[in-house]
């Protein structure tokens, strides 16, 4: 019998372990995906991740898969259908951020090519190893995500605190904050190492 793999999120919850396993901290390049995980870390905000993650289809059904260009064009009857829907989150500015977000995100695709080489940059293209020994060590928010908060709330971004910058970081892998006795931890280095070979060679 094989040993149980040694996590950094101490849980038993079933939806929580396998987002542990399969997503949280590896590297995003997908514009549509990085949009998702704006909209969901902002959706977060004053409320528990289990409950994003049960909202999650329901969210993604809402707003057309999280594709910003169908988003962009929601007007105020579409905004009042998904506030009708018990099945999402029925918080008016979050929604409305969300419409509004998506609006932005393609003024920036259409300044930098796409929004991976944008939101990216406060990186510079790498990901970031904290090599954490325990969760006391991780941090809320870093100058990174201050400063990617500034400027997307520059650019007129809603729901976009240094906090929520930093927790999107982690979620898309702009830093690997998997404890470093994880065993995500060696794999999302394995992955970056071997993707960053590819990008030189």
């Amino acid at each position: 019998m094989a040993p149980k793999p040694i996590r950094c999120w101490s849980t038993q919850n079933p939806s929580y372990i396998k987002y542990h396993d399969e997503e949280w901290g590896a590297p995003v390049h997908d514009d549509r995906s990085l949009f998702e995980l704006l909209t969901l870390e902002g959706f977060q905000a004053g409320l528990t991740w289990e409950l994003i993650l049960k909202r999650r289809t329901a969210l993604k059904e809402a707003f057309a898969d999280f594709d910003p260009k169908k988003v962009a064009k929601y007007e105020a009857a579409r905004i009042l259908e998904i506030l009708s829907n018990p099945k999402v989150i029925r918080n008016r500015a979050k929604v409305q951020a969300t419409v509004n977000n998506a609006q932005k995100f393609i003024q920036i695709q259409g300044e930098f090519g796409s929004f991976d080489k944008f939101i990216w940059k406060y990186v510079n293209e790498k990901p970031i190893d904290h090599a954490l020994k325990s969760m006391m060590e991780m941090p809320v928010q870093t100058e990174e995500s201050i400063a990617m908060s500034k400027e997307l709330k520059r650019r007129g971004f809603k729901f976009v605190g240094p906090t929520i910058c930093y927790a999107f970081m982690q979620a898309v892998g702009m830093v690997n904050d998997h404890l470093a006795s994880c065993f995500r931890y060696r794999q999302i280095n394995r992955q970056n190492a071997a993707f960053h070979r590819h990008k030189i060679v």
